[in-house]
């Protein structure tokens, strides 16, 4: 309740602002001391993301949803520079020191280190981290877009050279209701993933699935337990079929309109 409460707050102050990466950005580090991981929270996560259970092993993702009330008070705040509804996932790099088990009590720290001009508006660098005994054990760096004009020219995507298509392995069929079973379990209210009619007012004709939730997928289906990064390339509309490809340590989630995610463990 308190989550949806910050959202709602969030919509509220988010009216009138002007996304620019020239915006002061304040430093506010939020932290939650002794956070109880709820295991039967966590199985509800793990079977919606696709992992196997696994006793009380946390899921390498499962952190950043625990960390996700303080980023989104930090988004909500009158101070913040940018809109948080609408916000889109565009990034995300993961690395755990450690296994946590549900038996931990981490302390969850969240700040909000810079923002960055991105070629459709700005783009804000979040960082959240597990610490035990005050040494960080599980670290997230993730980047989220707010789309607006940006007074220039835009400038072509700065890709990398084409490399070989990844052999598919699994094909995903994605309900329509998946952003609001991922809402459900992870907190992550964003209009833009439950509806249609919620998702159209933000610029967005379908809802699309979370990043979380397809990155989550990937890593469950690799079995990753200590590091991804992955880049959001493209929203994946609900429902759709998409094709999950992987060699060695890279993987891709594509469909027939291109490629949605990329990223390695």
């Amino acid at each position: 309740m308190a989550l949806l409460l910050t959202l709602g707050r969030g919509a509220l102050t988010g009216i009138g602002k002007k996304p620019s990466a020239g915006a002061a950005l304040p430093h506010r580090r939020l932290t939650e001391p002794d956070v109880r991981i709820d295991p039967a929270r966590m199985a509800r996560y793990a079977e919606v993301c696709g992992y196997s259970p696994a006793a009380d092993r946390v899921p390498l993702t499962y952190p950043h949803i625990l960390g996700f009330p303080l980023a989104a008070r930090i988004m909500a705040a009158r101070d913040f520079p940018l809109p948080l509804m609408g916000l889109v996932h565009t990034s995300i790099q993961i690395a755990a020191q450690r296994p946590l088990t549900s038996r931990d009590r981490p302390e969850i720290a969240v700040h909000a280190e810079e923002l960055r001009p991105h070629r459709r508006g700005t783009e804000v660098v979040f960082v959240t981290e597990a610490l035990l005994g005050g040494e960080p054990v599980w670290t997230d760096r993730s980047t989220y877009l707010a789309r607006h004009a940006t007074g220039r020219p835009q400038e072509p995507r700065a890709d990398r050279a084409p490399e070989a298509e990844l052999p598919a392995v699994e094909e995903w069929r994605l309900p329509a209701d998946l952003g609001r079973r991922h809402a459900r379990v992870s907190g992550d209210y964003n209009p833009i993933h439950l509806h249609a009619w919620t998702a159209r007012p933000l610029g967005f004709p379908r809802a699309i699935a979370h990043g979380m939730w397809t990155v989550a997928r990937s890593v469950a289906a690799l079995g990753l337990s200590e590091t991804v990064r992955a880049e959001f390339r493209a929203p994946v509309p609900l429902p759709s079929t998409v094709t999950f490809a992987a060699s060695g340590p890279r993987f891709e989630v594509r469909s027939r309109r291109g490629l949605h995610v990329s990223g390695a463990g």
